[in-house]
């Protein structure tokens, strides 16, 4: 490698580490943002992911992104005209990439797996991801209590989960 590749490759690193902070930084205040709102909070940081993997460094992305989506807003009627039962093959597709995860849970430990099971059996169940997601995290911290390894789950997993009971108490 020559100095000057060496040279314009530091360069480059040095960019890309720097639109990576500024990328965080913009993408937890629009997620905050969002959540304050209402909205999902995934899909920005999805979205931006998407964007600055494909080369974006830019509000030129954004804002093609932007335009591409109020163009097929005007779309979506047609969209509506396939039928719910069409989708299934995408969504088991999706269920077999999110199966992936549950690879890597620790099976030996019945405080591990129990919430882990509990939260995957949640979400189809309820028909939400967000429900499902807090039902684990209320699983999790009571097994844990339960168990008598308090100090093995962090604080702020009780704090959540806490926050989910009283969520679920107040919209039941």
């Amino acid at each position: 490698m020559t100095r000057a590749t060496a040279i314009r490759t530091a360069k480059f690193l040095a960019q890309a580490s720097r639109a990576r902070k500024t990328f965080q930084v913009k993408n937890s205040t629009a997620t905050a943002a969002g959540a304050l709102l209402g909205t999902s909070t995934t899909t920005s940081y999805i979205e931006s992911a998407a964007g600055i993997n494909a080369g974006g460094r830019t509000g030129l992305t954004a804002v093609t992104v932007a335009v591409l989506f109020l163009l097929v807003l005007f779309l979506s009627p047609l969209a509506q005209t396939v039928p719910a039962y069409a989708t299934a093959p995408a969504l088991l597709y999706v269920a077999c990439l999110m199966t992936r995860g549950l690879a890597e849970i620790d099976w030996e430990d019945v405080t591990e797996s129990a919430p882990a099971v509990v939260t995957a059996l949640a979400m189809p169940l309820t028909f939400s991801i967000a429900n499902g997601i807090g039902i684990g995290f209320i699983t999790y911290a009571a097994v844990k209590i339960l168990s008598g390894r308090i100090t093995a789950c962090p604080p702020a997993v009780y704090v959540i989960a806490l926050l989910f009971a009283v969520k679920f108490a107040l919209l039941s």
